[in-house]
């Protein structure tokens, strides 16, 4: 690949970056892939592969970034070092798209038929980060089209299925520009089609008051013990002012074991006239501690299922890495069910932190007579400050939200601590690093979309299929 094309898969990348929240520019991304694309259509097998390792590390680690924030000021790692270990993670996912779009300049010879091919290999790059390894899909191309005419494909094919919508209408636009527009049209307008699809799927259950606790506690002081006793007395003032009829806190908002809750706080806490969900944890030592949302006065509790390499659990042989950041509570247990909360003539179902990620994890909870009528998620991303983490956190729930049609209301430590209705839309948010208590009504939703549907019964493996069918299809079609 020369220093060109390398420039501008580089450039692509980062523009990608840009389609994702706070910018919300979805177009962005289709114009970013567009450029990739025209780049490696009649590129060699490496070359594809460079430029999709390429545009992949621009685009991840631009995105990613706030990584080094957890490491290097909260882990006590050299700056150099954190900055390093981003560098490396970004490399190591750009290695699904450059596995994929060199295979695929590998298998078909350049033109139309390759192009159209990038986008089944986009989907299937974008599959493998989303599972192997236990996943790490944080902004998945799908998530910049929360906004736009592809939103509307979400309640019928996730997420995934518009990353690969967006990738054929990158196709699309590069056929455009060759001039080959009897092929660019179905190509553009499919994608664009998602505006024109039903969308109503689900119905209402009737409004909840809901109390979301933010009590903005620096993370350098969230698990210093001689700060629990004041931190703890800030939280119980914010949950006695709540008004709704459900409080919610963040995620580990009492840092420490509830064993070691004194019960005097405990009592604070558990108002007999308000039930309050409470981020802590479960467990003990010998069979570990599980990071747990726990109803207050009720038999309920909720153990976090999907947990975070590095941050929740050790992966083999990196133990030294992960006690270099002397991260609490860092080799954690995992919780059991997916059973949502009935309470105030809703259910409630816990999303602890990144859980949100994976709709593929939760979707049983969408589903059935006993589903969900409102997601609750509780985070704590004081880890990474307030610079595009927060909003891309909010937009991943903004996307659960238009593929389940349920709403989406979040509890968070230093943001963002929001609410978003059954459509998407953030209906009010706190801002970031005030403390406070976020007071809303969410109308719970009963009902399920297609894209539940299919998933509940078959997981990913349509998508699986769809992108590997497509490309033999390809294969076989081109001379």
């Amino acid at each position: 690949m020369g220093w060109r094309a390398a420039a501008i898969a580089l450039a692509a990348g980062v523009l990608h970056t840009g389609s994702f929240a706070p910018a919300n520019a979805w177009y962005l991304q289709i114009i970013a892939l567009a450029l990739l694309f025209a780049t490696i259509e009649r590129a060699t097998p490496r070359a594809a592969a460079v430029g999709g390792a390429l545009f992949g590390f621009a685009w991840l680690a631009s995105g990613l970034w706030w990584l080094h924030i957890s490491m290097h000021q909260f882990g006590g790692i050299p700056w150099l070092l954190a900055a390093l270990a981003v560098a490396l993670l970004a490399a190591f996912l750009s290695g699904y798209y450059a596995l994929a779009l060199g295979l695929v300049a590998r298998w078909i010879a350049p033109g139309r038929w390759r192009l159209l091919a990038l986008a089944p290999a986009w989907l299937l790059a974008e599959l493998a980060r989303a599972t192997w390894f236990s996943g790490f899909p944080w902004i998945a191309s799908g998530y910049a089209h929360t906004l736009g005419p592809l939103a509307g494909w979400a309640p019928w094919v996730g997420v995934y299925g518009i990353s690969a919508l967006g990738a054929l209408a990158a196709c699309g636009l590069v056929l455009l520009k060759r001039g080959a527009t009897a092929w660019a049209a179905p190509a553009l307008l499919l994608p664009l089609a998602g505006a024109l699809l039903p969308q109503d799927f689900t119905t209402s259950t009737g409004h909840l008051a809901v109390s979301l606790v933010q009590p903005s506690i620096p993370q350098d002081q969230k698990f210093d013990p001689a700060r629990f006793a004041a931190n703890l007395e800030t939280l119980a003032r914010l949950v006695e002012s709540a008004r709704g009829q459900v409080v919610i806190t963040p995620e580990s908002v009492v840092p420490l074991p509830l064993a070691e809750l004194d019960r005097a706080t405990l009592e604070r806490l558990s108002r007999p006239d308000r039930p309050a969900l409470l981020g802590t944890f479960l467990g003990n030592a010998d069979e570990g501690f599980v990071n747990s949302a726990l109803a207050l006065g009720g038999d309920y509790s909720y153990g976090k299922r999907h947990l975070l390499p590095f941050g929740e659990f050790i992966p083999p042989g990196l133990g030294w890495f992960v006690r270099a950041m002397k991260i609490p509570l860092d080799d954690q247990a995992r919780g059991d069910h997916q059973r949502a909360w009935a309470v105030a003539g809703q259910r409630l179902r816990p999303l602890i932190c990144y859980e949100d990620l994976f709709g593929e994890d939760i979707v049983q909870s969408a589903v059935g007579p006993d589903a969900a009528t409102v997601f609750v998620n509780v985070s704590n991303l004081a880890w990474f400050g307030t610079v595009m983490v927060q909003d891309q956190h909010l937009q991943f729930s903004q996307m659960r939200a238009l593929e389940f049609q349920r709403p989406v209301v979040r509890s968070t430590n230093t943001g963002a601590t929001a609410v978003v209705d059954h459509h998407g839309a953030v209906t009010t948010r706190l801002p970031a690093l005030v403390r406070g208590v976020l007071e809303a009504e969410v109308d719970g939703r009963t009902g399920t979309t297609p894209y539940a549907r299919w998933l509940a019964l078959l997981g990913l493996w349509p998508l699986w299929a769809i992108a590997l069918l497509t490309l033999i299809g390809l294969r076989k079609a081109a001379p």
